[in-house]
This record gives structure tokens, sequence and C-alpha cells, in this order.
């Protein structure tokens, strides 16, 4: 691969040449032989490769049918169009000696193909020396584009056209090229110097005239000082107007640079914000909405949007995005651009997949590069440029950022790419980061939900006990109005809370009759054996609280409780909470001791010991909680038919098995509760058996539609676990059918028979 050499500027000053004295010249077929686009040669930040210089200047020969144009051209840059912001800072150098003196630092803005060094030879003449670095092979038209150059940096200022001798040339056998330039002074120039020789001849010959021949000296000497001063007049007013006209073009300058500076601030600012926006711990969705949010605010472009692989990097989907209006961004949401399948193609498939930026001047040149699909897609976007860069994390492609413009019509450049190319890896790097928080949080949930587990499995009476509590525990702080850091630390208190029962014998825990005074000791415990066994867990930060919250779950408001007796305040308000979750979960569920209590006694028994055994202000909440849930399950399977049941299911996927607990059922789905959770939109085989009817199984295949994850609950009231949709029942359709439409058709009193 050939290294860039020449900066786009040198192909534009062609371009307008062409435009300008050659009209009936198509550049495309120009552009089309060399392997350049429009939008490479407006950007003043891209290089061509010598091999595409050469292509497009024989192709320009060829056109014009003038072997000359590289000298052409190379004069063509003395006019105001053609060196842009480099004419500018050309001018601002006052004078042609100086931009030659300065020849080695502006000749890098154009060519790396050569070192430029000049030698002073007078206020008028120069000596230019260019000698090609390693690894270039220029051609001679670049000698002759040189010497146009050269001309073209005395004339634009107001000089005439200089000579120049090439007194050594790299292609007729020297080692580098040498030139000459000599240029004659401007107007101001001559006149100073016709002033001084008036000064110095004129006038004394005056004086000499009058004193021979008085009677001329009232014409002669005013003649003569008038000849002198309109001279010094003229230069002086010459001399003012080239230095106006530097002043303007410095004034130029330093607009440009400003606004240079400005766009500088700006990426820097750009750079800042999404530092910030990822330096915070937080999920990707947070991230990719602060992300987004600062490409908006900074970036000039209309719209622009974030796709992230999936998790079995088959496809690409939609996470994030700005400037779509809200029916385009329901297509965007919907639209999956897959990656595993022969038929798929198109630029974010082939950025993806390839791991390089694309530029897109015109998406309907690249149709045959897309599938039918992502043509669709994108004509209902309206896409006509755009630029899409993968997003890269550790050699890996995570996803893809793509922006573009459709009301500005700015043209996109090279310039925009490799500054969304400086920013895509610090996106991916945050995405990284906090797939690696979620999958550490994911680890600490799971250890958490196998220690609670590992107490509730002892005794399947008791499966369950544990979530229920939390269950009830996290709506409680929610109806409380805690902060999220406070509702986390006690939502995990709470799942530990009874983590001191591992060393109770089970002789006791499952014992079926009154316990005496001893076991009630031995149980009592372990709220102490909780406190010490996590403790050595060694919870910090924000859960550094947990060993005590759930140590305390049972102290009493009024100070009779165990361990330590504790009395109002002074009992953890996490503490508080749990007790009185756990104390209304324990009473309305079946012990080995006892039945469970019906609903309306169990809340008057918790209505009764408020101030008592448990904070007002916590009951007060927990019953508004329950009342709202018992009010939104009962409407629910009223309007959607879902019946309120738990019964064993078996869930197939790609030949495993994971097994779960329903919370409700219908026709169209089931919801199952399970730790593992499953990404929405697999296919999973089901299989479960009806409450009370085991003899022929539901066997059903269905697709994963929603999921309720703990740490952002769709539905808090449930376990963690997926919904699932059926898509095809295989066996059991009509036993399933009459078992919902008997549970809803007969009352209250008949649901509750058929369901246990």
């Amino acid at each position: 691969m050939q290294t860039p050499l020449y900066n786009s500027r040198l192909i534009d000053t062609f371009v307008k040449l062409l435009a300008d004295r050659y009209p009936e010249v198509d550049p495309a077929p120009l552009f089309d032989h060399a392997g350049i686009t429009p939008w490479e040669v407006a950007d003043q930040s891209h290089w061509f490769t010598q091999e595409q210089v050469d292509r497009f200047y024989l192709k320009a020969v060829q056109a014009t049918g003038n072997d000359y144009l590289a000298r052409e051209a190379g004069r063509y840059a003395a006019r105001p169009n053609t060196l842009g912001v480099m004419r500018q800072y050309v001018l601002s150098l006052l004078s042609p000696r100086h931009i030659f003196t300065h020849m080695e630092k502006t000749a890098r803005n154009f060519t790396r193909s050569a070192r430029f060094t000049c030698r002073v030879l007078s206020d008028h003449a120069v000596e230019v020396t260019v000698t090609p670095l390693p690894g270039s092979e220029e051609r001679p038209y670049q000698c002759e584009n040189r010497k146009g150059f050269f001309e073209a940096m005395v004339m634009v200022f107001n000089y005439a056209a200089p000579s120049i001798q090439h007194v050594e040339c790299l292609f007729m056998g020297g080692s580098c090229c040498r030139y000459v330039i000599k240029w004659k002074p401007n107007l101001a120039g001559h006149l100073l110097r016709l002033r001084g020789y008036a000064a110095v001849t004129v006038l004394p010959a005056a004086l000499a005239l009058s004193a021979v021949e008085p009677r001329f000296a009232a014409a002669a000497i005013p003649s003569a000082l008038s000849l002198v001063l309109t001279l010094t007049w003229l230069a002086e007013r010459g001399a003012r107007r080239e230095v106006q006209n530097s002043l303007d073009n410095l004034v130029i300058s330093r607009d440009l640079l400003m606004e240079q500076l400005d766009a500088n601030y700006n990426n820097a600012q750009m750079s800042n914000e999404i530092g910030r926006a990822v330096s915070t711990p937080t999920d990707i969705d947070q991230v990719l909405a602060q992300v987004i949010q600062v490409l908006e605010k900074r970036l000039d472009f209309d719209r622009g949007l974030i796709l992230l692989v999936t998790s079995d990097r088959s496809r690409l989907q939609m996470r994030a995005g700005f400037g779509y209006d809200p029916d385009i961004r329901r297509i965007l949401d919907q639209a999956e651009f897959h990656l595993d399948r022969p038929e798929s193609k198109g630029v974010f498939t082939e950025v993806f997949k390839a791991r390089k930026p694309l530029l897109i001047d015109d998406f309907e040149l690249l149709r045959e590069r897309h599938s039918s699909h992502s043509l669709k897609i994108a004509r209902l976007l309206g896409i006509r440029s755009f630029i899409c860069c993968p997003i890269i994390c550790g050699g890996e492609a995570i996803g893809i950022l793509a922006v573009d413009n459709l009301k500005s019509c700015r043209q996109l450049q090279q310039s925009d790419m490799s500054r969304l190319m400086g920013i895509a890896p610090v996106i991916g790097i945050a995405i990284r980061n906090a797939d690696l928080l979620a999958v550490k949080e994911k680890q600490f949930r799971s250890t958490l939900h196998v220690l609670a587990a590992s107490i509730d499995a002892r005794d399947p009476l008791t499966a369950g006990h544990s979530e229920k509590v939390t269950e009830y525990t996290v709506a409680i702080c929610e109806e409380l109005g805690l902060a999220d850091s406070d509702r986390e630390q006690i939502r995990v208190a709470a799942l530990l809370h009874d983590y001191g029962k591992i060393g109770i014998p089970d002789t006791i825990l499952k014992k079926p009759g009154r316990l005496t005074e001893e076991e009630h000791r031995l149980v009592r415990e372990h709220t102490l054996k909780t406190r010490s066994l996590l403790e050595r867990i060694h919870f910090e930060g924000n859960f550094r609280d947990v060993p005590e919250i759930a140590g305390s779950h049972h102290e009493k408001f009024d100070g009779s409780g165990y361990p330590q007796g504790l009395a109002g305040d002074a009992i953890p308000l996490g503490a508080r909470i749990i007790a009185a979750a756990d104390f209304f979960e324990a009473i309305t569920a079946k012990r080995h001791y006892r039945s469970p209590m019906p609903f309306r006694a169990a809340t008057e028994q918790l209505r009764r010991h408020a101030a008592s055994h448990f904070d007002p202000a916590v009951v007060e909440a927990f019953l508004k909680v329950l009342a709202r849930q018992g009010q939104e399950e009962d409407g629910e399977t009223l309007r959607n038919g879902r019946i309120p049941c738990e019964t064993p299911v078996s869930l197939r996927k790609n030949g495993h098995a994971i097994v779960g607990r329903t919370r409700d059922l219908s026709e169209q789905g089931l919801y199952v509760g399970m730790q593992d959770l499953l990404d929405e939109g697999l296919q999973v085989q089901v299989i479960f058996h009806l409450p009370g009817l085991h003899a022929q199984p539901i066997e059903a295949w269905g697709r994963i539609a929603w999921t309720n994850d703990p740490s952002r609950p769709v539905k808090p009231g449930f376990p963690p676990g997926c919904g699932i949709a059926f898509t095809r029942i295989e066996s059991g359709e009509e036993l399933l059918a009459d078992w919902v439409r008997n549970a809803l058709g007969s009352g209250e009193d008949g649901l509750r028979q058929v369901l246990h």
C-alpha cells in the first residue's frame, strides 16, 4: 500500500482550473480513473498517493490536450479561490522573500515527498532547493508544477511573473531540483527609486540652472520640487496600499485562525464531556444516552446512531441515536442487521466485519452492496451521504457509529471521519467497562441468590421465602421514596436476612410441633450468626451496613425484640422494613406447624402490631403496597386472562434444560421465575403441567418477550425471570384453554379451587 504524499489542495487547484478554463471537461471520469472521490478533494486534511496523483494528472492532460497543464495549475494557485486558508497564510508573510524563506515549513502543508530549503540572494532573488525524501518517486510534471507555483507565490503579491532559472534538475541527472527565482520590484518600489533619482538629479539641476539663469528660477525650482513631491506621494500611497493589503490579509488570517481555534476548542470540550460521561460506573444504556447527548451537542451532524452487536454476535441492533423523528426511530428500534446470514449485506455489516470506516457520498451508487432489507430501511430514513465507523475495543468490533446530514446538506469530509474514529474507541472502552460492571454485578447478585437459596432449599415448604421477603422489602422502599443506593443495600440485606439459619439443625427448623425453650433460643441465635457470617464477606461502600441490617430484622419497635433489644430509630431503617416484610410473608405461607393465614387476617395482624413490633410508617407504606398489588393482579387477571399460579416449568434451549416456576399463565403465554435470564427474542421449548392436572403435560414453543432483571425490574412484584409468548402449542392446547376459561369463569372461590 502506497503512502499518501500530496495534500488534496494540490488536486483541488487542478479541479478549479478545469472548471474555470476547461468547462467542457467532466472531472468525474478523472476521479474514477484516479480512485479518488470529490469529498476527499474537498477535504483539506486528506492526502493522496503518488499513483493517485499521477493517474489524475495524466487523465486531465488527455482530456484537455494541454501538455503544460501542470505549470498552468501551479500559476493558477495565485487566484483568490484556490489556496483557501493557505493563501491567507502566504499573504500574511508580507513579501515574496518572506514566503520563500518560510518555504520549508509551508511546503509541508502540501507535500511529504520532498524537503524544501531556501537561500536568499537579494531582496528580489532567492534560490530554492527541493530534495526528494526516501521512498518518494516524483514525476517531471511535478517539477513544472513547482515552477508554476513559485511564479504564483510572487504574483500573489501583485508582482509581475518572476524569472526562474532551473540550474539543476532531478530529472536531468541531478541529485535535487534547484531553482533561482528573481522578480522585479513592484510599482511602489519603482516610484521610490524614481523619487530618489529625481531628488539627486532633477532638483540639483534646477537649482544650478536658477543660479546661472535667475530668470528660470521661478519655474524650474517649483517644477522640480513638485515632481519630487508628486513621486513621493505616489510612492507612499502605493506603499500604504500594500501595507493595507497585508493588514487585511492578516485580519482574514486571524479570523480563519479563530474559526480553527473554535473548532479545536469544541473538539476538546467534546472529548472532555465524553470522558466525564463514561467515567461514572453505570449500565450500557445510560452510558450511550450520555454519549449520544454529547455527540448531538458537539458534532455538526443532523443525525447519528449507535448500533451494538447482540450477545451471540448474530445481529446489530439500535441502542441510541439523535435527530430522528419518532416514526423513523421506531423503525430503527425494530430493525435488525444480521451478521450471520449469507444474504445479509450492507454498509453496516461491511464496516462491522472489516473493522474499517466508510464515507459514503451517494448511497444510491452502492445499491448493489446492500440487501433489499437494507435498501428499504435506507430509503425510509432518506439517507444520501453518511459516515459509518466501527466501534472497536480490545481488537474486537462491538458496534457501529454512523452520522449523516439530512437538512444542512453540509458535505461530509475525511476530517469528519477521522474525528469520529477518534471518538469510537472511547465509546468502545465505555461499553466494555459497562459490560464488565454488569457481569460483575450479575455475579454478585447470583452469589447472593445462591446464598439465600441455600437456606430456603433445606426445606421445600419455605422455598422462595427470602425472595418473597425481598420483593416486599423493595416495594416498601419504593413506597417510602428511598434513594436507589439505600434501596439496593436493603434489598441485599433482605435477601440474606436468614442466612444464619444455616447453622440451625433441620430437626428444629422442620419440627411440626411447638419448640422447646432451648430450641427457641437456638433459633433466635440465627440473627447473630447472620451478622457474623455476613461480616466475613467484607461488604464495602454502599453495602457496608448489610450485616447490621440483616442481623437486626427481629428487633421490635418497642424494644422487646432480639438480639440487642433495640427500639425505635435505634433500629436501622432497613431492618425495620425487613421485619414487617418477613412477618407478613411468614404468616401468609404454609409452615410445618400451621396453615397459611388468610390475606385479610394477615393485614389486620400487621396493622395491630404497628407501633409495638413494627414501625408505624413502615406498616402504613406496606399496607398501601399490598392493596395496590392486589388490585393490579386482580385487574390484570380479568383484563388479560392471566391466571396467578405456581407450577414447575422446564425450558429447553439448544438441548439444555432450564428449570423454573410459573408466576402466572394464560393461553398466550406465561411468566417463568428463574435465576439465569435469557435474551429477548430467543426461541425456547416449554414443558409444564397445569396445577392439579398431572396426566398430560403442555408442550409448546415460545419466544422470550421480556425479562424482569432485578437491577431494572419491569415488574418489581415479580421475581427475576422471563415472560414467554407462545408461538406454537404442540400438545395440550385444548386442555390449557379449558383450564383458563374455568379459572376465569368460576369466580373467586372457583378460581381458588382451580389453582389449588
